[in-house]
């Protein structure tokens, strides 16, 4: 399922694999997020970190009236204060999808799947 916007000159879709992409792509750039997780980890059977490619298991987009809704399973670093990190991902993530994509969102829910300790 794809994001359609109506604009004057046509329709543009935006594939949810591009959303997720842009969406892990904002979420892994904050600090203390280790990584993407998958959203059914039992089913796909990974406690590993996503890469990249596989951030559409991590994103979940639903189409809204006027926008998306967007949830996203993450890992945090251990000794970060969740909340803030969590907060962080939301104004980013919002932040990106309205000024590269142009898709409003209404709610970015995120979900942490797990707490890593980082060896340096």
């Amino acid at each position: 399922m794809a994001v359609k916007i109506k604009t004057q000159f046509g329709t543009i879709d935006i594939s949810n694999e591009v959303i997720a992409t842009v969406v892990g792509g904002a979420a892994t750039e904050i600090f203390g997020i280790v990584g993407m997780a998958s959203k059914s980890q039992i089913r796909d059977n990974l406690n590993d970190i996503l890469k990249k490619e596989n951030y559409s298991r991590g994103v979940i987009v639903r189409q809204e009236e006027n926008g998306v809704a967007v949830d996203i399973y993450i890992i945090v670093s251990y000794g970060i204060k969740i909340s803030e990190v969590s907060r962080n991902v939301q104004e980013i993530v919002k932040y990106n999808l309205e000024t590269m994509l142009g898709v409003t969102a209404n709610t970015v829910n995120v979900y942490v799947q797990g707490v890593r300790v980082l060896n340096d």
